[in-house]
């Protein structure tokens, strides 16, 4: 999870809130999800939410670095 956290925060500094709102806000909710399950020992759902987490702010990120 703090893959995924750390992603968000990357992404987040970069302008990603500006330029991919909607794939920040999903990063955000997968990865509140991530640590629900995780608190629920949900342990295969909540890897698979951080690691959907890290790809959409990944791509969020690649949003932002895209020229225009």
């Amino acid at each position: 999870m703090s893959d995924a956290r750390q992603a968000i925060s990357v992404a987040k500094e970069a302008g990603a809130e500006k330029a991919a709102p909607d794939d920040i806000r999903e990063a955000e909710a997968l990865l509140d999800s991530a640590q629900k399950n995780l608190a629920d020992r949900a342990y295969a759902q909540a890897r698979r939410d951080a690691m959907q987490a890290k790809q959409k702010a990944l791509h969020a990120l690649a949003t932002v670095e895209t020229p225009k």
